[in-house]
């Protein structure tokens, strides 16, 4: 029974830290996009 609740700890854990660097990815992209919108602006 422990070994079943560590492997869904362990597995909980891996998806929040790929879940992190998506969203992380994702701002980035918005950012870059945003500063691309704002350089054929001026």
């Amino acid at each position: 029974m422990a070994k079943k609740i560590f492997t869904a700890l362990m597995l909980t854990g891996a998806l929040m830290v790929t879940a992190c660097n998506t969203v992380e990815g994702a701002g980035k992209d918005v950012q870059s996009a945003g500063k691309a919108v704002e350089k054929s602006a001026n």
